[in-house]
């Protein structure tokens, strides 16, 4: 019988299985905040754990940059962004938005594609620079549908920027499917027309979401231009917590197989996991988020804030008006 190595250590995959599920208690807790109007809009990672955890990996957080969307958070985890800012940016704290100097990240675009030509400057600007560094930026299949995406594209394939389009395909641009959205057999497709090398991958599979996206790192770091890859994956919850699926989405589509429990068994076979240690790990997570709340919650934003992080240099209008607003409180 063949013996293979497994793709990922098992120190690694348990380091991703910690991250997918403190992604999941976030997501909980964050959605019971929002109903009591403690946290804002947001978008649940649900479903998609592994195609966010997965392309992570593949990156080194001291010289490889993430260009995130919105539905990231364990890949800026992994990659250094504090939890307590993430916390405080959707409780409506300015502070929460800033990245600390040692982070290789942008800040989370809310604006669908308003960030991909942004991350294929920087990915120029890292090769003007000489620097071995590679820019991965995230993005949904309704984004792909957005004239920057094209236009990102199109520069990366001409100046052959070292950034990887990393294209999570959930099959839902908020209410609008996949099938509504472009007639193309693939969305990965669309890169061999601007040049590049567009692939597809099970973005349930921890393993082929890793692997795909270290290759793409790869060629990237060697000179040979992005790459897209588009992880074909399941949201399992709404678009946002101001959504409702149930009014568009039929009810079949909402249990496909589990990429957080694919990696559970992965690890029970090799007797790396049980329910005590999940119970453990579960604690765990749980005192974590708990802890982010807490820090978050106990200085509440000033107005002084809003005027922070805008002009290196302030002008003279700003001022004013930043004083008009610590006056009335």
């Amino acid at each position: 019988m063949l013996k293979t190595e497994p793709p990922l250590s098992d120190e690694t995959v348990l380091a991703a299985l910690r991250l997918m599920l403190l992604s999941r208690r976030v997501d909980t807790v964050g959605f019971g905040l929002n109903r009591q109007g403690r946290f804002g809009t947001f978008s649940q990672v649900l479903g998609q754990e592994a195609s966010v955890v997965g392309s992570a990996l593949a990156l080194d957080p001291a010289r490889d940059w993430i260009v995130p969307q919105y539905r990231e958070l364990p890949a800026l985890l992994r990659h250094g962004y504090p939890l307590v800012n993430f916390i405080r940016y959707f409780m409506g704290d300015p502070a929460g938005g800033a990245i600390p100097r040692n982070v290789n990240m942008l800040p989370i675009q809310i604006s669908i594609a308003a960030h991909l030509p942004q991350a294929v400057g920087l990915a120029w600007g890292l090769r003007l620079q000489k620097k071995d560094g590679v820019v991965l930026a995230y993005f949904g299949d309704g984004a792909s549908s957005e004239g920057d995406f094209h236009e990102a594209c199109n520069l990366a394939g001409v100046v052959r920027a070292p950034v990887v389009f990393f294209l999570q395909n959930n099959g839902w641009a908020i209410s609008t499917p996949r099938s509504k959205q472009s007639a193309a057999a693939t969305l990965a497709q669309r890169a061999e027309g601007y040049g590049f090398t567009g692939v597809v991958v099970d973005g349930n599979d921890l393993f082929a979401v890793c692997a795909a996206t270290r290759e793409a790192v790869r060629r990237a770091r060697a000179g040979e231009g992005p790459t897209m890859i588009e992880s074909v994956t399941h949201r399992l919850g709404a678009h946002n917590t101001s959504d409702d699926p149930a009014r568009y989405r039929p009810e079949s589509e909402v249990t496909p197989p589990d990429p957080v429990g694919r990696v559970e068994a992965y690890l029970a076979e090799r007797g790396l996991w049980d329910e005590e240690r999940k119970a453990q790990l579960e604690h765990e997570v749980a005192e974590e988020v708990e802890a982010a709340i807490a820090a978050a919650t106990a200085e509440p934003p000033s107005a002084a804030r809003l005027f922070e992080n805008v002009y290196a240099d302030p002008p003279k209008r700003m001022l004013a008006q930043r004083a008009r607003k610590l006056e009335r409180g």
